[in-house]
C-alpha cells in the first residue's frame, strides 16, 4: 500500500489555475492553496487533481457522477491509490424567503452537496478494497446557526446536509478502516471572502466578525489546512464522524428563550 501521506489528495475543484509543482508565497490566497502546501509539507510529494464541479453540473448529474469516477481512475493510474479525499468545493448564494428561486438553489446544492456525494462515491470502492481511507469534507460554522451574513440561510442548509452526510458516511465506511470527518471554518481571509471588496469594505467585515470571535480575529487559510492535515494523518485513525469547528470561538449563534 502507498503511504497515506503520498501524492493522493484530489480536490473537487481548484478555484484558480493551479499547476502541479507550482509554489505560492505564504500567506496563501485561498484555502485550496493552503491545503496543498500543508500536504506538501507533510509528505513532500503531493499533486492536485482538477475536478471542476461547476463544469460538470452544466452537463447534468449523470455527467458529474461519471466525471468523478473518471478522475478517481485517472488519479490511481497516474499517481497510485487514493487514500485521502478533501472535498473543498463550495459556493455561496445569498437569498431570503422572498428572493429564493429554484435555479440558484439548485446550483448551490449541486456544488455543495451533490459534489461531495459523488466524489466520495468515486473513491470509496478503492478505499474499501484497501481497508484504509481518510475523507475530509469542508462544512461551515453557518451550519451550526451562526448569524453570519444576511441571507445565508440556504447556504447554511447545504452545509448542514454536509454535516449529516459526514456522520452517515462515517457510519457506513468505518468498518472498512475509512474515517469521514468535516472541518467547519469560520470567516477566513482569502480571495473568496475578500472578493471584489475595497480595503475599507474588507476591513469593516473583518472587524465585525473579529468582534464575535473569542480570539478577537478572523482566520487564515493555513489554519484550516492544518486541521485538515491532522484529520488526514494516519494517527487520526480513531477519529471519525466529527465536525471540527475552526472559527476562533464564534459567539454569534441564533438563540431562543
Amino acid at each position: 500500500m502507498t503511504h497515506p501521506f503520498s501524492p493522493l489528495t484530489p480536490a473537487q475543484r481548484w478555484f484558480e489555475d493551479f499547476q502541479i509543482g507550482e509554489r505560492f508565497p505564504l500567506p496563501s490566497r485561498t484555502m485550496t492553496e493552503a491545503i496543498f502546501l500543508a500536504f506538501q509539507a507533510a509528505s513532500g510529494n503531493n499533486h492536485p487533481i482538477h475536478y471542476d464541479v461547476e463544469y460538470c453540473r452544466h452537463h447534468g448529474h449523470p455527467y458529474l457522477l461519471a466525471h468523478g469516477y473518471q478522475v478517481a481512475i485517472q488519479t490511481e493510474a497516474e499517481l497510485g491509490p487514493i487514500t485521502i479525499l478533501v472535498n473543498n468545493a463550495g459556493i455561496a448564494w445569498a437569498a431570503t424567503i422572498d428572493t429564493w428561486e429554484p435555479t440558484g438553489f439548485a446550483r448551490l446544492r449541486a456544488v455543495n452537496v451533490d459534489g461531495t456525494i459523488h466524489t466520495i462515491r468515486a473513491v470509496a470502492p478503492g478505499m474499501r478494497d484497501r481497508k484504509y481511507g481518510r475523507i475530509i469534507n469542508i462544512s461551515s460554522v453557518a451550519s451550526f446557526g451562526t448569524t453570519g451574513f444576511a441571507g445565508n440561510h440556504f447556504y447554511a442548509s447545504t452545509k448542514t446536509e454536509v454535516n449529516i452526510l459526514t456522520r452517515r458516511f462515517a457510519l457506513e465506511l468505518g468498518e472498512h478502516g475509512i474515517t469521514v470527518n468535516a472541518v467547519a471554518p469560520g470567516l477566513i481571509r482569502s480571495d473568496m471572502t475578500q472578493g471584489n471588496k475595497s480595503d475599507a469594505e474588507w476591513t469593516e467585515m473583518r472587524d465585525t466578525f473579529a468582534r464575535v470571535a473569542m480570539m478577537g480575529r478572523v482566520g487564515e487559510p493555513e489554519e484550516i489546512a492544518r486541521a485538515i492535515t491532522f484529520l488526514a494523518a494516519p494517527d487520526a485513525g480513531f477519529i471519525t464522524a466529527q465536525v471540527l469547528a475552526v472559527d476562533g470561538g464564534r459567539k454569534d449563534y441564533i438563540g431562543h428563550g
